[in-house]
């Protein structure tokens, strides 16, 4: 079938719209039409080639729309049905049949090998495709049953697509992850999309301080309309020292967003002892942060964080509950642009303008 993609076919180089052929679903496989798509630093990351993944691509990992095929051993969805679209797994390994499919022993080869995992590609003209099991920068998608979850009729499905990564990842460290209890502390280094969901989710379970750190006032501030208790500006204030007095002494969670070595170190330094820290932000491969092994010692933690330990099929409806509740306005998060203004989605994301970007790609 024919398909309008956005493709990267060098490092850094501009999104080059192109129609080409995409084999029909094989048997597990299904054929999502896109409405929309969200946009997150990891396409940034990849299309910067941080990450490494095969050239020309098609990236996209935010998806949803409207199945329009299923292979013949599909049963979760059926055509007509609304999704949105999450990371792949296998199914298979002990970390998939343990209910951890975020850390999948396949998930690098899934994610980011520009293929199927037996090397297949169901793009024809040279291009890569299956960019986290979607490629959802195209009119049309093909999934797996695995990564995609069925949404009610009764919500925006434009809005669904980011559910299944970015505010997953956030949500999920602190309720899946850290588990954190009514009352405990938290502090919340970088208030982009997961950080701002990381907040929103720690509302829902009564944290108290909830601290937001980043450079923005503007951000800080809706980080505070979001339930963030108090807000740290890292470029004025010295952040340590300001957690230690508004918890006392360290908090018992942290989350770590920004990726950089020195602030993982400072993170586990914030925290309190028996507390833990929580590693989300990603940084080149390589990268190193001085931690300081007495810290640690006194019974402090550091977890590293994939898609919220989530299971999307069970977690995203949770979401979507806590939405439909008025318990978390990720909507407030999102600006729409067309397709065509991918460029513009990407530059803005960058420049701070938009929290979230989501590219309208086709009908309802």
């Amino acid at each position: 079938m024919n398909v309008r993609v956005a493709a990267i076919e060098a490092k850094s180089g501009p999104f080059v719209f192109r129609q080409t052929e995409m084999d029909e679903p094989r048997s597990d496989e299904v054929l999502v039409r896109v409405v929309a798509c969200g946009i997150c630093h990891t396409d940034a990351h990849v299309r910067n080639q941080g990450y490494q993944t095969p050239l020309p691509i098609v990236l996209g990992h935010e998806g949803a729309g409207v199945v329009e095929k299923v292979g013949a051993d599909v049963e979760r969805v059926k055509p007509g049905d609304r999704v949105a679209m999450s990371f792949p797994s296998c199914g298979r390994c002990d970390h998939c049949l343990g209910g951890h499919p975020a850390y999948c022993v396949h998930n690098l080869r899934l994610s980011f090998g520009g293929a199927r995992l037996d090397g297949s590609n169901a793009l024809h003209d040279g291009l890569h495709g299956h960019f986290f099991a979607q490629s959802s920068f195209a009119t049309y998608s093909l999934a797996t049953e695995r990564n995609v979850v069925k949404v009610p009729d009764d919500v925006p499905l434009e809005l669904m697509g980011p559910l299944g990564c970015g505010f997953q990842t956030g949500a999920g460290a602190v309720l899946n992850v850290l588990a954190v209890p009514v009352g405990a502390s938290i502090v919340i280094l970088g208030t982009g999309a997961v950080g701002l969901a990381a907040i929103m989710a720690a509302r829902v379970v009564g944290a108290d301080p909830i601290i937001a750190v980043d450079i923005t006032d503007e951000r800080l501030a809706l980080a505070q309309e979001l339930g963030a208790t108090h807000g740290i500006n890292g470029k004025t204030e010295d952040v340590k020292s300001r957690v230690h007095e508004i918890t006392r002494g360290g908090a018992d969670y942290v989350i770590e967003l920004t990726g950089q070595p020195k602030m993982l170190a400072m993170a586990v330094e914030a925290t309190a002892q028996l507390g833990m820290t929580a590693l989300i932000g990603a940084s080149a491969a390589g990268a190193q942060a001085p931690i300081d092994m007495t810290t640690l010692l006194n019974g402090r933690s550091v977890r590293g964080v994939i898609q919220g330990d989530a299971v999307p099929q069970l977690f995203v409806p949770k979401l979507i509950g806590l939405y439909k509740a008025g318990q978390f306005p990720f909507d407030r998060l999102v600006r729409f642009y067309e397709f065509d203004d991918i460029e513009q989605a990407f530059d803005d994301s960058k420049q701070g303008l938009t929290v979230k970007p989501v590219l309208r790609i086709g009908k309802v």
